[in-house]
């Protein structure tokens, strides 16, 4: 596998844990209270810091050949 390809498989790994992140921000904020809401919103934030550290990290990687 090139180097290129394991960028995109990365980059979309990123991508998933934002929209994980979003959709589960907004589930523990609409439809869960309590205890279950703060772990499942500190979760989501888990999720939120990885895929940023991903994304920076396939930008700041730059251009394969």
């Amino acid at each position: 596998m090139s180097e290129s390809m394991l960028n995109m498989y990365i980059s979309f790994a990123g991508m998933i844990f934002m929209f994980l992140a979003i959709g589960l921000i907004m589930f523990s904020r609409l439809k869960l209270k309590g205890v279950i809401s703060v772990i499942v919103a500190i979760l989501a934030y888990i999720f939120m810091i990885l895929a940023g550290i991903i994304i920076f990290y396939i930008v700041l990687s730059g251009p394969t050949s």
